[in-house]
């Protein structure tokens, strides 16, 4: 029904979320990186691609879950958040540890990856570029779509949180839906037939003073 349409949407498209589309870059810059760059066997492998992975799949999830728990869906968007420090950290590591530049902010290259990463969304365009990338590079590029995905985000988080001091939670939402049914159709007054005075009130039929 037309008036129903607000209540527990069923429409919610996470892949329309700037957040999941950058997620979706750092995994498969992330998968090409592992595989391309630390050897076989290397356990890194696994723990940066599930890191990954990670980063983008409990954004889905947890917009799918807000469905129907407000807790769930800002948990699950967190854990992604988690997740993508974790990979971070993985980069950074990989950087150091092999004596490579990680790129300064104010960096021409940096500056100018940052710009780029801003304007572009579709993980294709990072499978298709990586190719005739540096290892060094690539990390910089993923680092700094990771920077720029976790603002996205935080800023997530504070509109989810926004929403559910302005609205609450399911329960509340359920509430008011019904509440809102039943004034349509009349059974919600203090005269209507399920009200104080209706036929299972107080002095109704069926109340206390009733038959």
């Amino acid at each position: 029904m037309e008036e129903d349409k607000n209540f527990l949407r069923q429409d919610n498209n996470y892949r329309s979320l700037k957040a999941f589309q950058k997620a979706e870059c750092i995994y498969d810059v992330t998968f090409y990186f592992a595989h391309k760059f630390l050897k076989s066997g290397d356990r890194t492998i696994d723990q940066m691609v599930q890191a990954a992975r990670s980063g983008k799949q409990n954004l889905a999830e947890g917009n799918i879950d807000g469905i129907t728990s407000r807790e769930m869906e800002l948990k699950l968007t967190n854990v992604n958040r988690a997740s993508l420090h974790e990979l971070l950290l993985d980069y950074e590591d990989y950087l150091r540890v092999r004596g490579l530049e990680q790129w300064r902010y104010d960096d021409p290259r940096c500056v100018q990856t940052r710009a780029f990463c801003k304007n572009h969304l579709d993980s294709a365009v990072y499978r298709e570029k990586i190719k005739e990338r540096s290892d060094e590079t690539i990390a910089n590029i993923a680092i700094t779509l990771i920077h720029q995905c976790d603002v996205l985000i935080r800023g997530l988080i504070e509109w989810k949180k926004r929403g559910f001091k302005e609205k609450g939670g399911i329960k509340e939402e359920m509430y008011r839906a019904r509440r809102e049914w039943r004034k349509r159709n009349g059974q919600d007054g203090g005269d209507g037939r399920n009200g104080i005075n209706g036929r299972n009130g107080t002095n109704g039929r069926n109340g206390t003073n009733g038959q």
